[in-house]
């Protein structure tokens, strides 16, 4: 059975753009995995600062895999203190 998840939250004031920046080069990353079926990024048209990325994995399996990556926590490390 596919993993899919759905993660939102809102860039600092400022920090828009290189929230968008962050998260676009980690997609491009995330969908080379070979478990990934979908990591899809949105933004909402009434605000653009909140962001929601849709990601889907073939199984548990791949979506362990996918946590274990090592662009993982670099990402995750520069993106908290942008995000609200």
């Amino acid at each position: 059975m596919n993993k899919t998840l759905l993660a939102e939250f809102t860039a600092r004031e400022g920090a828009q753009d290189e929230v968008a920046r962050l998260i676009l080069e980690y997609a491009e990353k995330v969908r080379e995995e070979e478990g990934n079926i979908a990591f899809d990024v949105y933004t909402r048209s009434a605000n653009p600062h909140a962001f929601w990325i849709f990601e889907v994995y073939r199984d548990e399996d791949a979506f362990q895999a996918h946590l274990k990556a090592p662009y993982g926590g670099p990402f995750n490390a520069a993106l908290v203190p942008l995000i609200e």
